[in-house]
């Protein structure tokens, strides 16, 4: 992959945003450990808490909200093993019968809560947990708050969070990822982290869907998080470049403004970053990588 464009152009354009944009590394690794620290002194044994988004991923973007999952440590979907009857523990199984990729149905196993029974619908004999229900069950009690998608957000619309579940084991329909890439990114190690962590459920379905007040959308942003923690700065400093086109140029643009998401662009990313080295990413090859990605997004 050859440099056509001079190393002291994207060196200078690294400075700026170190100092300007999205910070040294040293000061995005403080955002990070922040978030630890928060994350489990907010963590309890019902609850664990989660920083997601930007913000979660080290970069303090202007106009970012701050995003938070809060896992239910009560409620378990399982992929592949029986429930443990006789417990507190809700147990819900996931159902991808006439479902698109990436969403489920979770249908329910064993409970013993009222609450959960509330929250589910009947189909065909078999009882599935709502996630409109469950989202509308999060806002009794404080009429400020709304409903924004898998979020419930704030009076302020600074916070949105989002109510999750938790699969421990990976899915089947992703198995396909973990023998993918033959590269070194990223590496056996995260790999295997990010498998022991397993995937999480967001509550909302495919829109226009006759099942959409039933349907879950699979979340990575665990696995997400972790691979972004392996970026090198120059990497991360794409990421950023690329977000900051989306909002400053492809969002004001009428045409263009509902064809791309910031999630299209992280995507696109960890896709570059399989294919090239990592002695790619260097400062003084910013904007070749940069232009790497960004051409990925016209193909």
């Amino acid at each position: 992959m050859a440099d056509t464009t001079k190393p002291d152009i994207s060196l200078a354009l690294y400075r700026y945003l170190c100092h300007n944009i999205v910070g040294t590394e040293d000061h995005v690794n403080t955002i990070r450990l922040m978030n630890t620290v928060r994350d489990n002194f907010s963590s309890s044994k019902s609850f664990t808490w989660i920083t997601s988004g930007s913000f979660g991923e080290g970069l303090e973007m202007r106009g970012s909200d701050l995003d938070i999952m809060q896992l239910i440590k009560s409620i378990k979907v399982n992929a592949d093993q029986q429930p443990d009857f006789g417990t507190s523990i809700t147990y819900l199984s996931m159902d991808t019968d006439d479902v698109k990729p990436g969403f489920t149905q979770l249908r329910l196993e064993y409970s013993r809560s009222q609450f959960i029974l509330e929250c589910c619908e009947e189909h065909n004999g078999k009882h599935y947990f709502s996630s409109a229900l469950y989202k509308r069950s999060m806002l009794i009690g404080d009429k400020s708050n709304q409903i924004h998608g898998p979020c419930i957000t704030d009076k302020t619309g600074v916070v949105d969070l989002a109510h999750t579940l938790h699969c421990r084991t990976w899915i089947s329909s992703a198995v396909n990822w973990i023998t993918r890439s033959s590269s070194s990114w990223p590496s056996h190690n995260v790999t295997q982290s990010i498998l022991k962590h397993g995937v999480l459920f967001v509550p909302i379905g495919v829109h226009g869907s006759p099942k959409e007040n039933l349907e879950w959308r699979v979340s990575f942003s665990v696995a997400e998080k972790l691979l972004i923690n392996t970026f090198t700065h120059t990497q991360l400093m794409c990421y950023a470049l690329l977000k900051l086109i989306l909002k400053d140029v492809i969002a004001n643009d009428s045409e263009c403004k509902d064809l791309l998401c910031s999630y299209f662009l992280k995507t696109i990313i960890f896709w570059i970053s399989e294919e090239l080295l990592s002695s790619v990413w260097k400062p003084d090859n910013l904007i070749t990588c940069f232009m790497r990605c960004f051409s990925r997004i016209s193909t």
